[in-house]
């Protein structure tokens, strides 16, 4: 079996740079076929050494090719080594000979298409386009695509009839509106539909309802949901069964009554998000919006109402990552929380917000210092091998980190601890 005899599998050529993105990229295109360059090996090689985050990945992949390599006889080399389906859940690989299993083919014998005198030298992206066309060639029956985060790259590919694409795997949806909103409108006729099978009771002063109906099918625990009226009904959906549910009548925040350290819920969004920051059984939080809809100062006042007011958690750890939107201003001086305070606008406004006082100016900073001693700025660059206890985590900007910054960071957290994480897709700026 070679790369002629897979003519119903797609064959994907990978440029470096997508390795050096996601070094999980070759287990990342189910059962199609990857082909990969000598001159991309070679690539990984001189980007190996240092201790950036393209240098990790570059290691990174060449222990999964070894892995693959020392599991594999000799004469999959050629015939293409099996991709394990499993690899990404960490249970080794298949082994049993799967023919809807990728396989990993290396340039062994393929030489390079002579490109055209317009594409001249020996660059390793003009070898990459010289080897697609060699390969696209080779396996007429077979469909041949170049895979490249490369812009230009695939700009010269479609200029010589290859077919290109980017890599989508990790990408985060732009368009708002195709992401989970969290919160679901129920029909007009939903108490009409429901009413006659469901249980309603109370416990320590919160409202349950169990329904049972089709409709329950397409909740999801911790969902919002909401029917509006002159007499608008929100809920959380608390448990899934088989064909019921249990919801819980969300609290109120919009009246001053009871307000989240003076901070009153302006609408529907907003009302759910402080239900979702204030409850103790919930350990993670996103909280998606534009700009201006009070993401930031709606979890600063709940972290502060649980860590000053209920003793939930010791104290507030905020942090980003330092991202600049312009021109770097070159190094910060002074300790960690003092290289990060510049970073930290949206905090210091938000609690210049929050310590409002009628006490004049000494009750403003005698309050200022209370907060300020409860909540810590630390760096995202310092986090790794640590372990949070009863904390209350606030990840602003939350749209700015990769994928492996934001495991390395929801791994932190222990016991007791809650994360929220504040972000505007439309702001990204890596």
């Amino acid at each position: 079996m070679g790369i002629k005899s897979r003519e119903d599998k797609k064959l994907f050529i990978l440029d470096t740079n997508v390795l050096m993105h996601d070094p999980t990229a070759i287990f990342r295109f189910a059962e199609h076929d990857i082909f990969m360059p000598m001159v991309v090996l070679e690539e990984l090689d001189r980007a190996k050494k240092g201790t950036s985050e393209v240098a990790r990945n570059s290691r990174q992949v060449s222990r999964f090719l070894d892995e693959l390599m020392t599991s594999s006889p000799r004469d999959a080399i050629d015939s293409g080594i099996e991709l394990p389906r499993s690899k990404l859940r960490g249970n080794g690989n298949n082994g049993n000979g799967d023919d809807n299993c990728g396989h990993l083919f290396f340039q062994t014998q393929l030489q390079p298409k002579e490109l055209p005198p317009t594409l001249p030298g020996n660059l390793p992206d003009n070898n990459i386009l010289g080897t697609a066309l060699a390969l696209a060639e080779m396996a007429q029956n077979r469909h041949v695509t170049l895979v490249s985060k490369d812009i230009n790259l695939r700009i010269k590919a479609a200029v010589l009839g290859i077919h290109t694409e980017d890599y989508h795997n990790d990408q985060v949806l732009d368009d708002v509106n195709l992401l989970y909103s969290g919160q679901s409108e129920l029909p007009s006729d939903f108490w009409e539909q429901h009413s006659k099978d469901m249980d309603s009771w109370q416990d320590e002063g919160r409202t349950f309802y169990r329904v049972t109906g089709p409709s329950t099918e397409e909740w999801y625990v911790n969902q919002c949901l909401y029917m509006p009226g002159d007499q608008p009904f929100e809920a959380i959906v608390r448990e899934k069964g088989d064909g019921n549910a249990v919801i819980e009548l969300a609290n109120d925040y919009r009246s001053n009554k009871h307000a989240v350290w003076g901070i009153s819920a302006r609408n529907r969004e907003q009302n759910f998000a402080l239900n979702l920051l204030m409850d103790p059984a919930i350990d993670f939080v996103t909280l998606l919006g534009t700009a201006g809809t009070g993401k930031t100062l709606l979890a600063l006042a709940a972290g502060l109402s649980q860590v000053l007011d209920q003793n939930r958690f010791r104290e507030i750890i905020m942090t980003r990552v330092t991202v600049p939107v312009g021109e770097d201003i070159g190094f910060l001086p002074g300790t960690e929380e003092e290289k990060m305070t510049p970073w930290m606008g949206a905090l210091m406004d938000n609690l210049e917000v929050l310590t409002q006082t009628e006490g004049g100016e000494w009750g403003r900073a005698a309050t200022d210092d209370l907060l300020r001693s409860r909540i810590r700025i630390h760096s995202l660059n310092f986090m790794r091998g640590r372990t949070f206890l009863n904390k209350y985590i606030i990840l602003d900007e939350a749209q700015n980190l990769t994928p492996k910054q934001m495991k390395t960071l929801i791994t932190r957290a222990g016991p007791g601890t809650k994360i929220v994480c504040l972000g505007n897709v439309a702001q990204i700026d890596t």
